[in-house]
């Protein structure tokens, strides 16, 4: 890769960074995410992740649980190598969607308990109306992560 070609690499996995954070992301694990998408290697180490964002290979460490715990990577073996080794998962993005359903749920239970909680009025119509959005997405974000891979495998609609 060029050095032009280098910059921009960093500049977009930087401002990707940054959008993740402006979501409400950790620093660090937004960093960490952005090294592991934008890479060409198989898997990183935290000392190449470290080398990577310019930070020492301790400041990682929690950025690599972080990112880990969502989901988005795993620990892997690579053969010769005694340090660890962790790559992105390929479905990543649809296990992260998956897992955010718990929290979805905890939502709904609450906002049930709050439609049962209120009796008729404004307040009632308006844990209603976001208890039924919430069961919608719920009910509906199966089906879309199915068809998503389904198009993704280049299958025809159904």
């Amino acid at each position: 890769m060029t050095v032009t070609g280098e910059t921009e690499r960093r500049e977009a996995a930087e401002q990707l960074a940054l959008t993740l954070v402006g979501a409400g992301m950790q620093r660090m694990g937004a960093r960490a995410i952005a090294a592991f998408l934008f890479t060409e290697k198989e898997s990183l180490t935290a000392g190449d992740l470290a080398e990577e964002l310019g930070v020492s290979a301790g400041s990682v460490s929690g950025a690599i649980k972080m990112v880990a715990q969502m989901g988005l990577i795993e620990r892997i073996y690579v053969a010769g190598s005694r340090r660890e080794h962790f790559r992105m998962l390929d479905n990543a993005w649809t296990t992260l969607y998956s897992r955010q359903h718990s929290v979805v749920d905890d939502v709904l239970r609450a906002v049930d308990k709050g439609v049962e909680a209120v009796g008729p009025g404004l307040a009632h119509d308006r844990l209603e109306y976001m208890r039924d959005f919430y069961a919608f997405l719920i009910n509906e974000a199966p089906v879309l992560v199915e068809r998503f891979e389904r198009q993704r495998r280049g299958e025809p609609r159904s």
